[in-house]
């Protein structure tokens, strides 16, 4: 049985327009995308995409702090399997995703609201 390696978790904060660059670096690395994850907090998206090396169990994680009106590209060129994750984050929380190789036009659920997690603004504020 291999030893389990337990190291810290890395958080790098990033610019959004250096994201395909780190993507690149990350795979070349020999780490495979984990997850995606959108969130939102005080008017800006939170997108923390995390990657792990299997040999060390090393995750890291690049996160980007956006507006709402701010187009973030695409990693399915460089990991295609990151299509369902970036469809998740066009259709429940409204991120500005473009280029997807496999877009479903906010079709992945079948929801009646428009982009579900967003806090709605409340009236008169």
């Amino acid at each position: 049985m291999g030893r389990v390696v337990c190291p810290e978790n890395i958080l790098e904060e990033i610019p959004a327009d250096i994201l395909l660059r780190k993507v690149i670096e990350k795979k070349k690395d020999g780490q495979r995308l984990v997850q995606i994850c959108a969130s939102y907090v005080g008017g800006k998206y939170e997108l923390s995409y995390s990657f792990s090396k299997d040999s060390t169990y090393q995750l890291t994680t690049l996160r980007i702090v956006i507006d709402p009106e701010t187009e973030v590209p695409s990693i399915t060129e460089i990991i295609p399997h990151a299509f369902f994750h970036e469809n998740e984050m066009k259709e429940l929380f409204g991120v500005k995703v473009i280029g997807i190789n496999v877009d479903y036009k906010d079709k992945l659920y079948r929801i009646k609201e428009e982009t579900p997690f967003i806090p709605k603004e409340k009236e008169g504020e």
